[in-house]
């Protein structure tokens, strides 16, 4: 490990913070990421990557090794568990405004794998493993982290600044007692990944689709080996109810009948937040990722609104580095914050929104309003760039949400789980 204090910590050895890391070592800031596991997960988490999240791994070379290890989406629907299409959403539209006018499924792993490949070549990043951040503390020239080895014993690490990327726990946010306010969503989300072909099974069915209903909405999303199904689920329910395997055969059967039974290779329960910390920067230390904000997984906003962050925030501390005022950093707050809030958070509610609304009259006015974007190529463009993630990036901004609190009360009042899982 390290002794030099003049490098940039970064907490969380996730996409985020590793995307981090690959920029600072590109503009030849030295870094040491500290991570809690003695290896990188490979995990069954994140795995669509908008267009401009490639565009932005493109530096790296990285964009093209993870296509040729995933699969490309070109389109994306709606569907009604008894209509079937109601709106079939093209990327191709983005033509001329992405190098990447499509969807990726790649699993998040292969990301963080073929960084930390880029980093052994270049010797440019340090990785210590097996270390957790567990809180920091600062003073004008630089920030100390108190780091916990697996043996129990602790130490500290000096750099001049600090990046917490240590996901929605953070032990770096906790210590610096910045708020994270919002709420939680009333259902728990089951995923469950299988071999099954739904694609064959199910007519004109879209490699990513969001499927609503009344009692029961899902989506079916199509990785390079797998299918994912996900489903809301009753929060009374316990984990080994929740994932017992006749409850999940029989909810799959719902879902889509096939003789025999399914072969689920992984399912995972979960509850879902809806939260952005009242600051991203204090003084020297600065949140990206799930640290500074959750959302829920409809759109795939997750991962990719961090790697923004990284990008974000890299671009400016590359600069203070170099001899800019601290004070530079309030921007990455007042543009990724904002973003958090207007963007990613609206979005992903107003999804669950649409896929869960029970009311007739208001699913029939979702579903036409849907059916008229895609009919439209303007609007059909405007909504592709939004869901996307392109018109957060590219869109000047028209209002500025400096100190705006997010809170519960900020978006309508999420209704309670409506399905009636077995």
């Amino acid at each position: 490990m390290s002794d030099n204090s003049e490098r940039v910590l970064i907490v969380g050895a996730g996409p985020v913070g590793l995307v981090a890391a690959a920029c600072l070592g590109e503009a030849g800031i030295p870094v040491t990421v500290i991570e809690t596991s003695d290896a990188l997960p490979k995990d069954l988490r994140a795995s669509t990557f908008h267009p401009p999240t490639l565009d932005m791994l493109d530096r790296f070379g990285i964009s093209e090794k993870l296509i040729a290890r995933g699969l490309i989406c070109p389109n994306w629907q709606f569907r009604d568990r008894n209509e079937g299409v109601i709106a079939e959403f093209d990327l191709g539209r983005l033509e001329g405004e992405t190098n990447h006018p499509y969807r990726l499924q790649c699993e998040q792993w292969k990301l963080t794998e073929h960084l930390r490949e880029m980093f052994e070549d270049s010797g440019a990043v340090e990785l210590v493993y097996g270390a957790e951040g567990l809180a920091v503390a600062q003073d004008e020239v630089g920030v100390t982290l108190t780091v916990r080895h697996p043996d129990g014993s602790q130490g500290e690490m000096r750099g001049r600044y600090l990046i917490a990327c240590d996901g929605a726990r953070s032990n770096v946010r906790k210590s610096l007692g910045i708020a994270f306010d919002g709420l939680t969503i009333p259902e728990i989300f089951l995923s469950m990944s299988t071999e099954f072909s739904f694609d064959a099974a199910i007519p004109d069915l879209a490699p990513i689709a969001y499927i609503t209903d009344p009692t029961e909405w899902a989506v079916l999303l199509r990785t390079p080996s797998l299918w994912r199904v996900l489903l809301p689920t009753d929060p009374g329910l316990s984990d080994a109810e929740i994932k017992a395997p006749e409850v999940m055969e029989q909810r799959l059967q719902k879902l889509c009948p096939k003789d025999g039974t399914y072969d689920v290779v992984h399912a995972t329960a979960y509850r879902v937040h809806q939260r952005v910390a009242a600051s991203y920067v204090a003084g020297r230390i600065f949140l990206a990722g799930d640290s500074a904000h959750l959302n829920n997984p409809l759109g795939g906003m997750g991962m990719n609104g961090g790697i923004h962050d990284a990008v974000n925030l890299t671009e400016k501390l590359a600069e203070v580095w170099h001899g800019a005022p601290l004070e530079t950093m309030g921007r990455y707050e007042r543009q990724r914050r904002q973003v958090a809030i207007d963007t990613v958070q609206a979005q992903s509610l107003r999804n669950r929104q649409i896929m869960a609304e029970n009311d007739p009259a208001a699913r029939k006015a979702h579903h036409d309003e849907l059916r008229a974007i895609a009919a439209d190529p303007e609007r059909h463009k405007a909504y592709v760039m939004r869901s996307s993630m392109l018109a957060s990036l590219k869109e000047p901004r028209r209002r500025r949400l400096r100190g705006a609190q997010f809170t519960a009360s900020a978006f309508p009042e999420i209704p309670p789980f409506q399905g009636a899982s077995p």
